[in-house]
């Protein structure tokens, strides 16, 4: 993704020339010859434009090699915490229904237990909460409900709001804010909110089995392809619904969520967050010593920027990646952004 981005950005101007996109050709081909992923569908747009969108090698490697199309689904691991978490919690910030400095345990009671009382729903978005990256997947072994039990009484393993330290907890933590306050979950609540008046018609959590098949695969699970299945365990645990991962979608309807946010909050004639509500998402926010800069769900400058490369600019570009091979990097002073979907996990 790294070179990738200097295809985007050359001398501080916008740079598409067919020549540097035969380079990005390369590089996708050239990984896909180090078996680092099978295949991939990468999208440049600008504005309102798309001005490069192909696909690479293979959608399914094995059992039967399946070539990769533009409009294959993908699994977007961390991915969920921006396009679906972020921004339902904002969304729900912008209603007054939710504020950033509210402590989580006014919501959730059962959270404040084990000095996490004073945990912000801000400290969370930013992953500064004092939470381990992930805990145990034996706390999910007895179900749901028992692992809600054993999430609420997780103890800080550093003071709140003094570090950063990326944490899928503390976005599941998130995601089931959303439940708790609007009474939808966060599948729901996103797709009826965020998805579909933006037309995202193939971003979802836990797609139909009739989807299956544009689904790209990931590892194998008992034995079986993880095929429109969520690939974190974590968030299939839960049901396939987390606020951290589970969410799946296209280059394309990815896209139509990155012209959202270039666009301040509106795309189409459909409004999904206010321009205040988007400046402050993407506002970079650093610790006392300058590291640690994220923005509410967004990545900006912490060692998890890669997908940024070396020509974006870092504190006024962001992004955010995912495990399974997904990326996107927004660039809103050039008014474009660079999408590459693999499915590297497999096979």
């Amino acid at each position: 993704m790294s070179l990738l981005a200097a295809t985007a950005v050359a001398n501080g101007q916008i740079s598409f020339n067919l020549e540097k996109m035969q380079a990005a050709d390369r590089l996708v081909d050239e990984a896909i010859g180090r078996k680092e992923l099978p295949g991939a569908v990468l999208l440049v747009g600008q504005g309102d434009k798309t001005i490069y969108r192909k696909s690479y090698g293979l959608r399914t490697a094995d059992p039967q090699p399946v070539p990769m199309t533009p409009d294959t689904i993908f699994d977007m691991a961390s991915v969920t915490k921006t396009v679906a978490c972020a921004t339902s919690v904002m969304i729900l910030v912008e209603r007054g229904k939710l504020s950033l400095a509210d402590v989580v345990a006014k919501h959730i009671p059962a959270f404040g237990a084990n000095g996490k009382e004073k945990v912000t729903v801000e400290q969370l978005l930013l992953h500064r909460g004092g939470f381990v990256p992930d805990n145990p997947m034996k706390d999910y072994a007895d179900g749901p409900a028992k692992s809600w039990e054993r999430i609420w009484n997780l103890a800080p393993v550093y003071p709140p709001g003094t570090d950063f330290r990326y944490s899928d907890v503390g976005y599941i933590v998130l995601g089931e804010l959303v439940r708790i306050i609007d009474g939808r979950p966060v599948d729901q609540f996103s797709r009826e909110e965020i998805f579909l008046p933006l037309g995202m018609k193939d971003t979802m959590y836990c797609p139909p089995e009739k989807l299956w098949p544009r689904c790209a695969p990931a590892e194998k699970r008992n034995g079986k392809w993880m095929q429109g299945q969520v690939h974190d365990p974590r968030a299939w645990a839960l049901g396939g619904v987390a606020g951290h991962a589970g969410l799946f979608s296209t280059a394309d309807d990815l896209a139509r969520w990155c012209r959202m946010i270039l666009n301040k909050g509106v795309l189409d004639g459909k409004r999904i967050l206010s321009e205040m509500t988007v400046e402050a998402m993407t506002t970079q926010r650093c610790l006392p010593g300058g590291t640690g800069c994220r923005g509410y769900g967004f990545d900006i400058s912490t060692g998890y920027s890669s997908a940024r490369g070396d020509l974006f600019q870092a504190g006024t570009t962001f992004g955010h990646t995912g495990y399974t091979g997904t990326s996107y990097w927004i660039d809103p002073s050039h008014d474009c952004y660079v999408i590459l979907l693999t499915n590297r996990v497999h096979p």
